[in-house]
């Protein structure tokens, strides 16, 4: 555990205390109104004591028109200031750096919650039967899409002052940004789409905000897509050439991932046998991607047992490791691993036995938000809940939220 337990320094200077992080999931612990709540802060207080490098928020959302899930924690203006500095002061003491997710889901967002649905070009999910969950998106006009890049660096301006010692775009998974790098979902024919150099215009864009409102010494970081795993979709090549690009510019930090609604490749979804069996899912990709930045890269998906996470960081091709699930069930994550009280982790995937449910992965998203409103709660995790409790959450919260939204 050499590398694991040693510091990195990013390009900007400043200091993660160890390769741990946990990689953004959703927590769906906002309140109706999208504030954050004391449970979601107590959960990150849980965290920090576990000893990470780094810990990053699950979807903080920069239009509280435009939503993920019906609690997401959305940051537009100073309105939940004093809560969100207390969100930030979660990790006061510890070491371990916070940062916020920043993201717009464009059209994957859910009809029941969202009033108007947008996106690159007017392109619906395939989802088979679970396609009319979604509504087919209105293109952005060119004033919308500039309004979209100044509410990614307002909000990153506001969590900064809040106190969060850096923040990520999320550029993967099929949201917003995801959608303008694919010529799936952007069939535009103005300088938003197209070549790759236009589709990407709107990232760059994205990040030179955040730059300009965040100043040269915060860290900015992004989730980008190896690939959408889709025929006609966001390449391997055209990933490798956003990185480039973005190195370029300055970015601090590279998480990389890959898969999006329509293909969840970030959970295992169809991978091949010989990947699961290796843990690390996308690492055919960062080795590539090695050679052609220099800037830290965060790899994210797969990940289960320390001798893997550790032998991958002594191979050079990757910085940090990025855990997600495994941080639900265990959340003295990094201090359990350098104790070695434990060697890997064990992260089930409950189902319903509802075939179109359990293929769009719906039910384990809200198992491992259940077990992160237990934390927030002060409690331990429940590895033996079930499914149908994570299920009839969803759908009390979405019918909740699509009350408020109708009414």
């Amino acid at each position: 555990m050499k590398l694991l337990v040693s510091s990195i320094k990013l390009p900007n200077g400043t200091i993660l205390q160890n390769r741990i992080a946990k990689s953004a999931m959703s927590e769906n612990m906002g309140t109706l109104q999208n504030a954050p709540t004391r449970n979601l802060i107590k959960a990150y207080e849980v965290w920090s004591k576990g000893g990470s490098g780094l810990l990053i928020t699950g979807n903080v959302m920069i239009d509280s028109r435009a939503l993920g899930e019906p609690r997401n924690v959305v940051v537009e203006d100073r309105s939940n200031f004093k809560l969100l500095q207390d969100w930030a002061k979660s990790c006061e003491g510890t070491g371990t750096h916070i940062w916020p997710q920043l993201n717009h889901p464009g059209r994957q967002a859910f009809a029941a919650i969202n009033r108007k649905v947008v996106a690159p070009s007017a392109v619906s999910l395939k989802m088979g039967a679970a396609s009319g969950m979604f509504k087919k998106p209105t293109p952005l006009s060119e004033d919308a899409i500039w309004d979209i890049i100044i509410r990614f660096g307002n909000t990153a301006k506001i969590m900064q002052d809040a106190g969060f010692t850096g923040c990520q775009i999320h550029g993967a998974h099929g949201y917003l940004v995801s959608q303008f790098l694919s010529p799936l979902s952007n069939t535009r024919k103005d300088k938003w789409g197209g070549t790759l150099e236009n589709r990407m215009r709107f990232v760059i864009e994205i990040y030179r905000e955040i730059r300009a409102q965040v100043g040269k010494e915060y860290p900015i970081g992004i989730k980008i897509n190896s690939a959408d795993f889709q025929r006609g979709g966001f390449t391997e090549e055209e990933s490798m050439e956003v990185i480039r690009i973005l190195s370029k510019e300055g970015i601090d930090m590279l998480e990389i991932s890959g898969g999006t609604y329509e293909k969840p490749a970030m959970v295992g979804y169809k991978q091949k046998k010989t990947t699961q069996e290796r843990e690390a899912y996308f690492l055919d990709y960062i080795e590539k991607a090695r050679k052609i930045t220099t800037k830290p890269l965060m790899l994210t998906g797969g990940f289960r047992t320390v001798t893997v996470m550790e032998k991958a960081l002594v191979d050079g091709n990757l910085d940090i490791v990025g855990l997600a699930r495994p941080f639900c069930l265990y959340p003295e994550l990094a201090q359990d691993i350098f104790s070695k009280k434990i060697e890997g982790f064990v992260t089930p995937l409950p189902t319903l036995g509802i075939k179109i449910i359990d293929k769009m992965g719906g039910i384990e998203l809200s198992w491992y938000e259940l077990q992160i409103h237990r934390l927030g709660k002060g409690k331990r995790p429940k590895k033996q809940m079930s499914g149908l409790l994570a299920f009839w959450f969803n759908i009390k919260s979405m019918f909740l939220k699509s009350f408020i939204k109708n009414n």
